[in-house]
């Protein structure tokens, strides 16, 4: 099969879409399919990339991480005529995944896309951040789901959110996959010794990008709670961001920054003997569809302490694989911590949590990715304008613009009427039992 992808984020860029992306590619390739992937120019990416093409892209967009791809119609006809493929899988709803979309309808494809991201928490890297923005992007995510033959959900509760949201509903959940055996090789012990950690002390860990969106502020309170409790306990972060001083300053005003052990981004071994370096992996985001780095930490023999979260909720078993704490309690996840520094409780945890790792690796999770490739196509059945040229072609990149037109005019109008919903006044009928049942996202 050949597998066309499109992803917003890709090498060089570390974080969640971006290893997602590149894991199920390696496992495709591996299992003797072909991949093209469709990603932005980013600065320090590889010099040799034969099954990326790579679009101009505005560089560290407002000051975040990511790149903005600036996609030109008909710019990539030619690689995807030469590489004929028989679907397109979209990462992104926007930018590149519009792109997606065009592609799939010009070349009569199915599109396949996998909604890794809740969207509206990601809104205060968008200048005129504001509710409204949140909404938009919910509805451009949600309207997104209509253009696709199948949605990929990487969890029940990203799912059942979509559905809620009434997205498209042929959703199949898959999740992104973690090689197992690989990270469950490491030694952290040079970690240990090279950040001043005793062989001996308890370590707590975390591990991704500082960012706003990880609700960071709240789990280095609890950390540091922690480690006030449990005079051997030390806090390892690895990963670097916009937070990193907001958690250096809650170490310095509870007194345990002596304790506190920044890594800076790592990949590779380095990132696994990071992990194996830690006793517990300690997790607050509200923002993850799934969250990647649990499923890792597991695969490393870790239990994790996490709150309850989309995405999250369905790896962390309370009791048995770490602890899972209801909502922000600042006291319960310190408990839960402190609790986990006895071998005795941590141990069995630490047993599961590998046991848990194995539902996630990777060649599973694209082995399902695989059969909704399969079905999407089989619904679709055998038909293709790839072989077509000449005014037909032209007729096709027509109806992909329009396709792409209607698209927009759905989403505003879901806009509108979304806005009308929420600023109508408190007397109209219907709005009390509304604001009782909906509340807008946060």
């Amino acid at each position: 099969m050949n597998v066309l992808m499109f992803t917003n984020t890709y090498l060089p860029i570390v974080g969640g879409v971006s290893e997602s992306v590149q894991r199920l590619k390696r496992q495709l390739q591996d299992a003797g399919h072909r991949v093209l992937v469709v990603a932005p120019r980013l600065e320090g990416q590889p010099r040799e990339e034969g099954d990326v093409v790579r679009v101009a892209a505005m560089q560290h967009f407002n000051g975040s991480d990511f790149s903005l791809p600036v996609p030109i119609p008909g710019q990539l006809h030619e690689a995807i005529e030469t590489f004929d493929p028989d679907i397109v899988h979209a990462h992104h709803p926007f930018l590149l995944g519009d792109t997606a979309a065009r592609a799939a309808e010009t070349y009569g494809l199915p599109l396949v896309f996998t909604h890794h991201t809740l969207y509206e928490h990601y809104t205060h890297y968008v200048p005129g951040d504001s509710a409204r923005m949140q909404r938009f992007a919910v509805a451009l995510a949600t309207q997104y789901t209509w253009l696709c033959d199948e949605v990929i959900a990487p969890s029940e509760s990203v799912r059942d959110l979509l559905l809620r949201r009434e997205a498209n509903p042929a959703i199949s959940v898959v999740p992104s996959g973690v090689d197992t055996a690989r990270f469950a090789l490491g030694e952290g012990r040079d970690w240990r010794a090279r950040l001043g950690i005793p062989d001996e002390a308890y370590v707590i860990g975390h591990l991704g990008r500082l960012a706003l969106e990880k609700n960071l502020a709240f789990l280095s309170e609890a950390v540091a709670g922690a480690l006030v409790a449990r005079p051997e306990a030390h806090f390892l972060v690895v990963g670097e961001g916009e937070a990193r001083p907001d958690i250096q300053a809650v170490a310095e005003a509870w007194g345990v920054a002596g304790r506190l052990h920044f890594t800076g981004r790592l990949q590779g071994q380095a990132l696994i003997d990071a992990y194996h370096a830690m006793d517990v992996f300690a997790f607050a985001s509200h923002s993850e569809t799934q969250g990647m780095v649990v499923a890792e930490a597991m695969a490393a023999g870790l239990p994790v302490v996490a709150v309850a979260a989309p995405g999250v909720r369905e790896v962390v078993v309370d009791g048995h694989n770490g602890r899972l704490i209801q909502r922000d309690d600042r006291d319960a996840m310190v408990e839960a911590m402190v609790t986990l520094a006895a071998p005795d409780v941590r141990i069995p945890l630490a047993e599961a949590a590998l046991e848990t790792a194995a539902d996630y690796d990777e060649a599973r999770c694209a082995e399902r990715c695989l059969a909704v490739y399969r079905h999407a196509i089989a619904r679709g059945g055998p038909f293709t304008h790839a072989d077509e040229g000449g005014w037909e072609r032209i007729r096709y990149r027509l109806g992909a613009e329009w396709q792409m037109f209607r698209h927009r005019g759905r989403l505003l109008r879901h806009l509108m009427q979304d806005e009308w919903e929420q600023d109508r006044p408190a007397w109209w009928p219907g709005q009390r039992e509304k604001d009782e049942t909906e509340a807008p996202p946060k």
